[in-house]
């Protein structure tokens, strides 16, 4: 119920849906007596316009998630085990074409490689099913192990858990698969911008982990500046709209352990 739902309101609240919506509606205004409520809504598309294209309004949006987990320095000496969050493959297309086809988040895999080369006795997680309602079967674990072995990891060494559809669902079905032992050392591996609602919900399941950031989308809020591109500005929007409506309904919905989770003192 909640994983349809989400998705439902989420092809609601897509800023470039939300924008063409108004346009649409601002087209059919334009034929009526309503001359007010049309200025209105093409005042209100001119300014999330100008705050989206000229003013960063995504950056700085983005950077404010971003910058919540900083990463672990230093690396611990000794891990116990890595989990890294899917959204780096499309799993439909890699079906179609036959190989693994990934996405701007494949620095998530990177990473991932580089901390498993650097504890070659961790145990290592993959954990994603398919997000697509409408495209269950087509598992993004199923077609991750020939990248990974390009990068020089043995997909043997890795165990994958394929039924997820969503954050929660990472945490939930990766620690009944994996059973972690309490006082593990874990590390959870997702984009900078993902990661407080990813630790939320592994910390509601009762899974601690470090946190380890990666995929940057910004350099921080004090380095955005003023530019013109509303491709950039609409992109970095819906990532970051995605991530606040997706941690204030998992906090609502008991799927994260608070609204903006932060790090805790050592």
């Amino acid at each position: 119920m909640f994983f349809h739902a989400s998705k439902v309101l989420w092809v609601l609240a897509q800023p470039g849906n939300l924008l063409c919506l108004l346009l649409l509606l601002a087209a059919v205004l334009s034929w009526t007596r309503f001359r007010r409520s049309l200025r209105l809504v093409l005042g209100f598309l001119a300014l999330v316009v100008v705050a989206t294209t000229v003013f960063s309004a995504g950056d700085r949006l983005v950077a404010v998630l971003e910058d919540r987990f900083p990463a672990p320095e230093p690396l611990p000496a000794k891990v116990d085990g890595i989990i890294v969050l899917g959204g780096m493959i499309n799993a439909r297309l890699s079906a179609e074409r036959g190989k693994p086809m990934v996405t701007t988040a494949v620095e998530r895999l990177t990473e991932f490689a580089d901390l498993a080369d650097r504890y070659p006795e961790a145990r290592l997680v993959f954990t994603a099913g398919s997000g697509d309602p409408f495209s269950q079967q087509f598992k993004e674990a199923h077609f991750v192990a020939p990248f990974l072995r390009r990068m020089g990891i043995d997909p043997a060494r890795v165990a994958y858990e394929d039924q997820s559809r969503n954050t929660y669902e990472n945490a939930v079905f990766s620690k009944r698969q994996i059973a972690p032992a309490a006082g593990e050392t874990w590390l959870l591996v997702t984009s900078a911008f993902h990661m407080p609602r990813a630790v939320g919900c592994f910390r509601r399941v009762g899974w601690p982990v470090i946190p380890v950031p990666t995929d940057f989308l910004t350099a921080g809020p004090e380095a955005t500046v003023l530019e013109f591109s509303f491709q950039h500005g609409l992109y970095n929007l819906t990532r970051g709209v995605h991530e606040v409506l997706g941690l204030v309904f998992y906090w609502l919905t008991g799927r994260s352990d608070s609204l903006f989770p932060a790090p805790r003192a050592a």
